[in-house]
């Protein structure tokens, strides 16, 4: 009987766990033991395994408190309870995160281990439910009341057990290597609560259907459910046989295709003719030798190339085989570029290509300065010197900020001034893994990832790499690309990094990972958590005037063909452009709109016409038609109830006018604009702190119960969101109570609080940039960004002045105008409809 009832514990499902000899006890044994189980046991938490009546578990304990607790049960009546979790990552759960029905065990055996754990013994008695939980600490202790199945004897359980017997006979039947006598076992167990659990224990069964099937009351439910689990694993089992017999006869007519193609090669080798497959061995041969490929991917090789021999020049594998090979002999495993060392030169070649952008420039010294020295202190012979040194110099740069401010240009320059090649990846919109780690060669059509693919264009091991708009990476079914960047981006992994088409590992820690994004928020923190981010916030007025002179003009003049005597743009025709024809934190605009100029003057030349090779204002709205921005402050605001907010979007700073106004109701409050959930609640706020300060701004509280109040920010087509427009909003609710009209020439950032804190706020450099391309004379921050001014340029400081607020009413007093200059607020809402009544 051990015999058979361990082939079972093995067979009928392939368990891993090791269990010893599990049979029943006789009735008056088993009512001896059931009176020797306490009311109150301590309860051992399970992880991923149901332990059932009968059933005998072996279990490993190295957490101290369930230490104690098997010392404490085996000192008194060796009884504890065995409860499954339901949430396996918990090591010690609490009374809400396990189950409430369990077994009871009687503890065999608990050993100590050399290591301070133990190993013990467990037989299941009977089921329990938990009727009250005792206590927590150090371990869980629990009242609980026994609760066996009921059992209906009957017809219909004596056929339910039978063919449960049926059914585990037949699953042993389709299993290899059966001894004969199992069979005969299942059909000789008469007690179908044994039988039940017997085959629960070992079948094929997740843990929560486990706990499912233990949790059944009754036991004819409890057959029924193992009847229909066990009819599923026997379709799998005759299913498999099947496969198996197909992939037999596949196999023995591949055995005999070798064979035959090897009798073809002895016969064509006497008759002296050369094969084709020969000379393609040989041609691979000379290139591995040549490739000086690291040795696991030598030895892949080698053992493809052994294949290719026996392999018929028809055969679909062949191709295949080819194609995998030719990528591993042209890939760049040993090629590196020299670095240029020269930090002078480097500085200079990068203030060629760039203006401003001190940041980036002094990060790209300190990395080449570094690796400089690195380089020449370190030991060649020390391994972990060589393995610190990989990770240092993997540095992986993030480039943050609007589009058009030179983030996938200054890839380029920094590649020129490195010495190095440059390659490029675009993962906007990139949703399948296979992308980034290739598919396997199982696939018809495989191919390497694309990291690969710009690996091997380049043709250097150590490349200027830059990954585009990664804040623009997917996930779907297919995968999710941005965690198979974790292992491509890390320094202290990428030393090994595994294409799925490759399977061997290939070093990924010379290269310069240059990643850009628009905005971070998009970005998984795990993957933000790797790279250095480096914002470019945008440029003023002065710094794009310096840009299209030294750079965009001469850029677009070789373009389109002209010469230096037959166009010459003056500042003030610069000065008109970026103003009345572009608004954006980038040049890119301005670059097409001084092509635009260039094109046209080529036009006339090439006419014949006489041209006009200076560029004024008044050539510039010649050739450009009407301005197509007059300013961002369309009009100077002088009514109450509206606010000019500053925001931060994917494509730079922008102002945001914030508009209240009052409407005779009961006291409601609508908000319009397409807001987020954080704007609405500061909208909220704001409305809340306006009614608590009523008798402060000289407001009579009967107009809130008497007045609706509607808040709208314009542009309602486009999402908003974010806390930074409290401060505007309350001032705009305040102003159309009051009556005051806002200053038009001032722009409002920050956070409030229902106490009227103002609370700091981030993208302040953008912000203020955004207020000064819209010609805003004052800005309003939080006393708590006073930190983030030293970013800001000098001629922004100069012409934009910057007042700090710690509290919403000294904002107030600042932003409103004296009541004296004034014009109709809720008053004249609220009253003009009751004169017409």
């Amino acid at each position: 009987m051990v015999n058979a009832t361990s082939f079972l514990i093995r067979l009928i499902h392939g368990n891993q766990t090791e269990t010893m000899e599990e049979t029943p006890l006789k009735k008056n044994e088993r009512n001896a033991i059931l009176k020797q189980i306490p009311r109150e046991v301590g309860i051992l938490p399970l992880r991923d395994v149901v332990a059932y009546p009968y059933m005998v578990l072996p279990l490993a304990v190295a957490i101290p408190a369930l230490i104690k607790l098997i010392e404490d049960a085996v000192d008194g009546s060796q009884m504890i309870g065995l409860i499954t979790t339901k949430e396996p990552g918990v090591d010690m759960p609490s009374p809400w995160q396990v189950h409430e029905v369990g077994t009871v065990a009687h503890i065999h055996r608990a050993v100590k281990t050399p290591g301070n754990h133990l190993h013990v013994i467990v037989q299941g008695i009977e089921r329990f439910r938990v009727n009250v939980w005792r206590r927590t600490d150090p371990y869980l202790q629990a009242r609980i009341e026994l609760s066996p199945e009921r059992i209906e004897e009957g017809i219909e359980l004596d056929a339910l057990k039978r063919r449960l017997q049926f059914l585990a006979r037949e699953v042993v039947t389709l299993m290899p290597n059966v001894p004969e006598d199992a069979g005969s076992f299942l059909e000789n167990i008469e007690d179908p609560r044994y039988l039940a659990y017997l085959v629960a224990a070992n079948s094929r069964i997740k843990a929560p259907t486990s706990q499912k099937i233990l949790e059944i009351d009754d036991l004819n439910d409890k057959l029924r459910a193992l009847i229909s689990l066990l009819s599923r694993e026997k379709e799998v089992l005759s299913l498999d046989h099947k496969i198996q017999a197909e992939a037999h006869e596949e196999i023995g007519r591949a055995q005999r295709d070798y064979y035959l193609r090897q009798q073809l090669k002895a016969i064509q080798k006497e008759l002296g003719e050369e094969s084709e497959v020969e000379d393609e061995i040989a041609e691979y041969e000379e290139k591995l030798k040549k490739a000086t490929l690291p040795a696991e991917a030598l030895e892949e090789a080698r053992r493809e190339l052994r294949r290719l021999k026996g392999m018929h020049p028809s055969s679909a594998e062949h191709s295949v085989i080819k194609t995998y090979l030719n990528w591993l002999v042209e890939l760049p495993w040993n090629t590196l570029s020299d670095d240029c060392m020269d930090i002078p030169h480097v500085r200079v070649i990068l203030n060629e290509d760039h203006y401003d952008l001190e940041d980036v420039k002094d990060r790209l010294i300190e990395y080449l300065a570094v690796k400089k020295l690195v380089r020449e202190r370190q030991d060649p012979a020390d391994s972990g010197e060589k393995e610190e040194y990989a990770q240092m110099t993997g540095t992986l740069l993030c480039f943050v900020g609007p589009p058009g401010v030179g983030k996938t240009s200054l890839g380029q320059s920094i590649a020129r001034a490195l010495g190095r090649r440059f390659t490029r990846m675009s993962l906007g919109g990139i949703r399948d893994e296979a992308e980034i780690r290739g598919h396997r060669r199982t696939y018809i059509g495989a191919m390497p990832g694309r990291i690969i693919q710009a690996i091997r264009r380049a043709g250097t091991r150590n490349p200027v790499f830059m990954l585009d708009e990664i804040d623009k990476v997917g996930s779907d079914w297919r995968g999710d690309p941005s965690s198979a960047l974790l292992e491509v981006l890390d320094p202290a992994q990428n030393h090994a990094f595994r294409d799925h088409y490759l399977d061997v590992d290939f070093d990924l820690s010379e290269i310069m990972f240059i990643t850009t994004a628009n905005q971070l928020e998009t970005i998984p923190p795990p993957l933000q958590d790797r790279m250095e981010t480096i914002a470019l916030e945008g440029y003023t007025e002065h710094e794009k005037m310096h840009i299209a002179r030294n750079h965009l003009v001469p850029r677009q003049m070789k373009a389109n063909g002209l010469r230096p005597e037959e166009i010459r743009f003056d500042d003030a025709a610069l000065a008109c452009i970026i103003r009345d024809y572009t608004r954006e934190a980038g040049v890119r605009n301005l670059e097409r709109r001084i092509a635009a100029v260039c094109r046209k003057t080529a036009v006339d030349i090439s006419s014949g016409v006489p041209g006009v090779p200076g560029i004024t204002p008044k050539r510039v709205r010649e050739l450009l038609k009407k301005p197509l921005f007059e300013s961002e402050l369309s009009e100077s605001v002088d009514i109450p109830g509206i606010a000019t907010g500053l925001s931060v979007t994917a494509y730079g700073g922008e102002i945001l006018f914030i508009e209240a106004t009052c409407i005779p109701g009961k006291g409601e409050l609508t908000i319009t604009g397409h807001l987020g959930d954080v704007m609405m609640e500061s909208a909220r706020i704001a409305h809340s702190y306006v009614r608590s300060k009523a008798g402060e701004l000289d407001i009579e509280v009967k107009r809130f119960k008497a007045t609706d109040t509607h808040l709208h920010v314009p542009a309602g087509a486009i999402p908003k969101d974010g806390p930074s427009a409290g401060l505007a909003m309350v001032l705009a609710m305040a102003s159309v109570y009051t009556g005051r009209p806002v200053h038009s020439d001032m722009g409002f950032t920050g956070e409030v609080t229902l106490r009227g804190r103002v609370l700091a706020v981030g993208g302040i450099k953008t912000k203020v940039l955004a207020a000064h391309r819209a010609g805003l004379r004052s800005v309003i921050l939080p006393q708590c960004n006073e930190r983030d001014l030293d970013e800001l340029p000098s001629e922004v400081k100069g012409e934009v002045e910057i007042r700090l607020v710690d509290r919403v009413e000294d904002a107030i007093k600042i932003a409103l105008l004296p009541p004296e200059i004034t014009s109709a607020g809720c008053d004249e809402a609220v009253s003009k409809p009751k004169e017409a009544g």
